[in-house]
């Protein structure tokens, strides 16, 4: 059998005045954000019980000053500037964004019990507090401060008959002897294993800050949320992360909710629109239990935008999984290519579209078709967790970037020894991410994409994920879409689902 190793070269990203570099936080300090520093302010609203918009305030005033790091590896691990050096903006908080809850309701709330009303009067709660933000000169994001009690909050789906329930209980047992059934996995590798797969779970229970979410969307002129936990900003700096990193996460999250750009690809070329496809169990209004197609699109020449495709009956799978027929398939490329155009003002000159199931036959038929005589070059690729282990000799665990052809099979590494930190964040073996594709494709130019796609999760300046924005996109976008009604679209952009 033939083996062939190669580690891939990391891709760079672009910041401010033309540097790129490896991980955010070396650079941002020095050079600024991609945009070039288009924000200058950023205003942040406050909306939960007093006591948590309290001590959220105090501690949000410290995003614009120093903060040291506390743990050990001073390459991973820097100092927060603040975020005017950081990303040449200050965060504000006014007295008129500032909305906290009345304590009588909030309490009355959780007394009629969360099985009950008690969830839909929370909602109300929260939701009604954020509409009073959302006029004229409204806040650039609205953070939700969460007691710790709220902030995990999940209750059963109401809405499912005992029949539906136990049809998706049946679906959650399949789905969980199929990811069991890979490898023994640690709990951290399920975990990340469970990131982008399709879980009975989203429908089963409605969890609160997903349904605020979806709530905020169908305002008129919404707003992005953020949401902040107790443990978040009262952690002691010896337990987890200091307050330094996570001032870096959460001031580049909040600045790219609030319309900027902190980073981007410095190596994808122009004009290429990447395009992650997932399905998610929804519920119909007649009673029905479907699963719910949804195209997220990522290039460096338009900002990353999703749209819903075809309802599926749930008989519609192949080995357990759902798939698009011909003409769905069609339906849903040629509305992100239309979307893509209107943004762009060009078509694009190819499409690369990730998948985390292999493609039945019927899809690979519809996405070409969508592209005959309107895109040159189409590339279809899937993803997928594996059983496979690669072990170094010596001590040193696999580099990221590792790209393993065994045979016909294809092994890429997107976590591993980072050689910039000269440190493996990881607690066990670590483990790689099958490709493959439907027709012939440049194996190794597609990992080096997926590389530089798993770059541009703006939630943490770690600078690098496990999976690329276009499938991390498309489940959050997924999970989200089970709480919009059955007519309304998730809002296009990835600022409303990070």
């Amino acid at each position: 059998m033939n083996v062939k190793i190669e580690c891939l070269r990391e891709p760079q990203l672009a910041f401010g005045l033309g540097k790129t570099g490896l991980e955010p936080r070396h650079i941002l300090a020095k050079a600024g954000p991609a945009d070039g520093g288009r924000l200058h302010e950023i205003q942040l609203a406050l909306v939960g019980p007093a006591a948590e918009v309290a001590v959220a305030r105090n501690w949000l005033r410290g995003l614009n000053q120093f903060r040291a790091a506390r743990e050990g590896n001073s390459r991973r691990y820097r100092d927060w500037p603040g975020a005017p050096s950081a990303l040449g903006v200050r965060f504000l908080i006014e007295d008129r964004f500032v909305r906290p809850l009345d304590q009588d309701r909030l309490n009355l709330a959780i007394q009629k019990g969360l099985e009950r009303d008690g969830f839909e009067d929370l909602l109300e709660l929260f939701d009604g507090r954020i509409q009073g933000l959302l006029g004229d000169g409204h806040p650039d994001c609205i953070m939700i401060c969460l007691p710790e009690e709220m902030a995990d909050l999940r209750v059963q789906n109401p809405a499912l008959t005992p029949e539906e329930r136990q049809a998706l209980e049946q679906l959650r047992i399949e789905e969980e002897e199929g990811q069991l059934g890979l490898f023994h996995p640690t709990p951290e590798e399920l975990q990340a294993a469970e990131e982008l797969r399709t879980q009975a779970d989203d429908l089963l229970f409605r969890t609160f800050y997903r349904a605020l979410k979806a709530r905020g969307q169908s305002h008129v002129n919404p707003v992005p949320l953020q949401v902040l936990r107790r443990d978040t900003i009262e952690r002691p700096d010896d337990k987890g992360h200091s307050n330094a990193t996570r001032c870096w996460n959460l001031a580049t999250s909040l600045y790219y909710k609030a319309g900027g750009l902190p980073w981007r690809p410095a190596e994808l070329p122009d004009n290429v629109c990447f395009v992650g496809i997932s399905f998610h169990h929804l519920k119909k209004r007649v009673g029905s239990i479907v699963y719910a197609s949804v195209a997220q699109a990522f290039s460096t020449d338009v900002e990353p935008f999703t749209l819903r495709g075809a309802t599926i009956d749930h008989q519609q799978r192949e080995d357990r999984q759902p798939y698009l027929r011909n003409d769905q398939a069609r339906n849903l490329l040629g509305q992100v290519i239309e979307g893509y155009e209107a943004r762009a003002g060009v078509l694009p000159s190819r499409i690369v579209i990730h998948k985390t199931t292999t493609y039945h036959e019927q899809e690979e038929a519809g996405f070409r078709e969508a592209t005959r005589d309107r895109v040159p070059a189409l590339d279809l690729i899937w993803l997928r967790s594996t059983a496979f282990r690669l072990i170094r000799k010596g001590l040193q665990e696999p580099w990221r970037g590792t790209l393993c052809r065994v045979g016909s099979e294809n092994y890429l590494f997107t976590s591993g020894f980072v050689p910039w930190w000269n440190e493996y964040p990881g607690p066990h073996i670590p483990a790689p991410i099958q490709l493959g594709s439907a027709g012939e494709t440049d194996i190794p130019q597609r990992a080096r994409e997926v590389l530089a796609l798993s770059k541009m999760n703006w939630n943490s300046t770690e600078g690098i994920s496990r999976y690329p924005i276009t499938l991390s996109f498309a489940k959050r976008v997924g999970q989200l879409m089970t709480e919009l009604p059955e007519d309304q679209a998730p809002n296009p952009s990835y600022r409303f689902h990070m």
